[in-house]
């Protein structure tokens, strides 16, 4: 008697041949979702790029109050006590400046002033005690001597009437007579002159001489004070025209600073670019130089008048030619590190 087989023990080959069909494998769609999925990521991509609006990078600068510092007076320099680089106080000495000439001028114009004082005290004091007794004395003996040229006269008066004395002799003591009386009016103008002292004209004459004095040491002091240069306001050395030894002249400039407390971004803008702009506007701006921060910036200054063209238009287009604007923008916090010089940009069309 036949066995039949075990169909569990017979192989999967035998099992088959046994009349069984074999097991399928699932169909796996996971490439096709991964494929489809990039697809659409690269036609986004793609549509982005190309509808999206192209930046409009403005590129500005950083810059700062600018100080040239001249002197008002001409000489030597004798010492420049700052280096280039260096931070200065207000009010700190950045050049000193040797000028003998205007030393010397001072002294005279001192000297000139003591004269001019003691005129002055002398008028005021008036005449002294023995001019004006002096003075009298001289009256009197005028006084006296008119009297006699008086009683001459009448004496030869009545001998020239009665015959005994010539008409000569009558015209000489005449001319005697008056001359005394003249010399009288001196003597007593003289007298009153010196007790009553000096006019108020005089004595306005000498005040006046007094005050030029003064008014000459005071704008000599003045030069002599500009042969020390200071510092206006807190800033840092930028550099140094002139070394000790050198002979400066007014007004050339001996030291220049830069105020970086007072630093702002200067952009020039085509006018088409400024016309939605208004001061307190407010953007961020990307500093390079540091790391490409962003630093907000508000607008404080708008120029009133376009300078140049900064794109020209040409006949074929039929377009005109765009002016160029300054524009100053200072940041909203303090930046240490920001100086001047260092380029600053930001996109003009993703501003809000």
């Amino acid at each position: 008697m036949d066995v039949a087989p075990d169909k569990e023990a017979l192989p999967r080959s035998e099992a088959s041949i046994a009349g069984q069909a074999p097991h399928k494998r699932p169909v796996t769609r996971a490439p096709s979702i991964v494929v489809g999925i990039v697809a659409a990521v690269v036609v986004a991509l793609s549509l982005f790029y190309l509808l999206r609006p192209e930046p409009l990078l403005v590129q500005g600068e950083a810059d700062a109050t600018r100080f040239d510092i001249a002197a008002r007076v001409d000489g030597r320099v004798k010492e420049i006590p700052v280096q280039r680089g260096q931070n200065v106080a207000a009010g700190a000495v950045l050049v000193r400046i040797d000028n003998p000439e205007t030393v010397a001028k001072l002294e005279q114009t001192k000297a000139a002033k003591a004269v001019a004082d003691t005129q002055l005290a002398n008028i005021l004091v008036g005449t002294r005690v023995e001019t004006v007794a002096a003075r009298k004395a001289e009256m009197e003996r005028a006084e006296a001597a008119l009297v006699l040229a008086q009683k001459t006269f009448d004496r030869t008066r009545t001998l020239t009437e009665q015959g005994n004395a010539p008409q000569a002799r009558l015209d000489q003591v005449t001319d005697a007579l008056h001359e005394g009386e003249r010399a009288l009016d001196q003597a007593k103008s003289a007298y009153e002159q010196a007790v009553n002292g000096y006019t108020k004209e005089e004595r306005a004459v000498a005040k006046a001489n007094v005050e030029k004095a003064n008014a000459d040491i005071q704008g000599v002091q003045s030069i002599i004070d500009q042969l020390v240069v200071y510092a206006p306001v807190a800033s840092q050395i930028y550099q140094r025209n002139a070394e000790p030894g050198e002979y400066v002249s007014p007004g050339v400039p001996l030291v220049t600073l830069i105020d970086l407390n007072d630093v702002w971004i200067h952009f020039d803008l085509r006018e088409d670019l400024v016309k939605n702009l208004k001061v307190g506007d407010r953007f961020d701006v990307h500093i390079p130089a540091l790391n490409d921060h962003l630093v907000p910036v508000e607008v404080k200054l708008i120029a009133t008048k376009g300078e140049y063209a900064s794109w020209r238009a040409t006949r074929a287009s039929g377009d005109f030619d765009l002016r160029t604007f300054s524009i100053r923008a200072y940041p909203v916090q303090p930046v240490p590190e920001l100086r001047p010089g260092m380029s600053a940009y930001l996109d003009w069309r993703s501003r809000p």
